[in-house]
């Protein structure tokens, strides 16, 4: 365990002169906003906030910390929701939302060149300008960032069909936690030179060096979609119906699975009238969509996967007839999370497992709901086998939260583990989950990832408190 320096008047002094003294901030006010994210109700204030802008200051201060042994922890949009960002021993907090631009987009090789504080959406609407197609989409894609996404390798419900950010990360510029600036790789889809380093840091969660420029490959963009929106008298029916679309010979472009308290709580958190209705019958829904150029092949998809879902059962489904329609299904889907958040503190975990696994793991979570007495509500991306269990604290006493529900996943995250999957999909270990590591890693796989954060940053100053056990 690594010992840390508090951020002295010398250091504030040096910040302030390579920032100058509007970009080094110690309020009380700013400190505050930066001390929590989107991770249940954690707080952790850091010493100083520096907003930096450049490759070059970034590296200056890093440097600097680097000697002294100040910790620091980097910050995008703040939408994390594994408390990655947040600097649980003080120090600095690098604020990222200066590295803004897209650089270029380059149409003729299918590329971008971006700062990782571009928010995910705003890429995406400029590319889509350019017929071109970025696809990972976080629920959160209004306001996080393209940094943020790379460190958590984010994936989103267009995963299922297209991948996540690490499909798309060719080259990273990274500051070292001693300040060397490198480039990881190259401009290239093809690249067996040496050991992967860019792969490396994606998912990296900030441990490994501090990105700066993200070189991206681009896709043409699938102008056209259509969308369903799929009831099920049973949570597990519509969990088992996924592996059947696929086993048919369908890959949708987005496969989503809500449970009823899902919908039903999105509905009550949304401002806009509703005209969704729900049957009495209905405990789960399945948001399906397919996408590519040709209107007539899409009608074809969407029709046989609809045939495979009457025949498992399902009630009448719901064609999305207009943009409008599309919208608002996409837009309660993604304000489950938010809807949760505003019903009760909750915890959120992140399982996946092989598609076909997903009933097992459903009833799994319900049967530990009903032996520690928690309540639960699921949804997340079914292609992926990727589940978001909320777990809300409702009637438990604070001791049954703090003492019994951790049993409870650390139980569920074994039975994970069992059925082939593990422990985080898209939402990454930080600071909530790496106690959970031992599960889904043995001792030898932890040393080797300890190696390389320790040769990566031998003083531990990036990041720390994260991802690894505490011993």
């Amino acid at each position: 365990m690594h010992s840390f320096n508090k951020i002295d008047l010398k250091a504030l002094s040096y910040f302030c002169e390579i920032l100058g003294d509007d970009r080094v901030s110690t309020d009380a006010s700013i400190l505050q906003k930066h001390a929590s994210d989107e991770t249940e109700d954690l707080v952790y204030p850091p010493e100083v906030v520096l907003f930096v802008a450049t490759t070059e200051e970034i590296s200056k201060v890093l440097a600097y910390c680097n000697e002294h042994h100040f910790p620091v922890t980097v910050r995008g949009g703040g939408t994390g929701l594994s408390g990655g960002a947040l600097a649980i021993y003080g120090g600095v907090v690098l604020n990222m939302q200066g590295f803004n631009k897209i650089l270029s987009i380059d149409e003729q090789n299918l590329q971008a060149i971006v700062e990782p504080g571009v928010i995910t959406e705003v890429l995406q609407n400029a590319v889509k300008e350019k017929g071109l197609y970025y696809p990972p989409d976080p629920s959160s894609k209004g306001t996080c960032f393209i940094g943020g996404n790379v460190s958590e390798n984010s994936g989103g419900p267009r995963a299922v069909k297209y991948g996540v950010v690490k499909d798309y990360v060719l080259n990273l510029e990274v500051v070292l936690a001693n300040g060397e600036i490198i480039w990881t790789g190259a401009n290239v889809l093809k690249n067996a030179t040496g050991f992967n380093l860019t792969q490396l840091m994606v998912g990296s969660e900030g441990l490994l060096g501090v990105i700066t420029k993200i070189v991206l490959k681009l896709i043409p963009y699938p102008d056209k979609n259509l969308l369903m929106l799929v009831p099920f008298p049973s949570a597990e029916r519509a969990c088992e119906a996924v592996a059947k679309i696929f086993q048919a010979g369908y890959t949708p472009s987005a496969l989503e699975f809500m449970e009823r308290d899902a919908i039903e709580w999105s509905l009550k958190f949304s401002t806009e009238p509703s005209v969704l209705p729900i049957g009495d019958s209905v405990q789960a829904h399945l948001l399906i969509e397919v996408d590519g150029k040709e209107d007539a092949v899409l009608m074809q998809e969407i029709e046989g996967i609809a045939s495979v879902l009457e025949q498992l059962g399902c009630d009448e489904i719901l064609f999305a007839d207009n943009e409008a329609e599309k919208n608002r299904l996409w837009k309660l889907r993604r304000s489950v999370a938010e809807a949760v958040k505003a019903h009760s503190i909750y915890k959120e975990e992140d399982t996946v497992v092989p598609r076909a696994s997903l009933p097992l793991l459903l009833k799994k979570v319900k049967n530990l709901g009903k032996e520690y007495g928690f309540k639960s509500v699921c949804y997340g991306h079914a292609g992926d086998g990727n589940l978001h269990v909320n777990i809300v604290k409702g009637d438990l006493s604070d001791s049954q939260w703090e003492n019994d529900l951790p049993k409870a996943i650390h139980r569920l995250f074994e039975y994970v583990h069992e059925l082939g999957g593990t422990i985080s999909g898209e939402h990454g270990i930080g600071l909530v989950q790496k106690e959970y590591m031992p599960i889904v890693f043995n001792k030898t796989q932890l040393e080797l990832m300890s190696g390389i954060k320790n040769l990566f940053d031998p003083n531990g100053i990036l990041n720390p408190g994260k991802v690894f056990p505490t011993c």
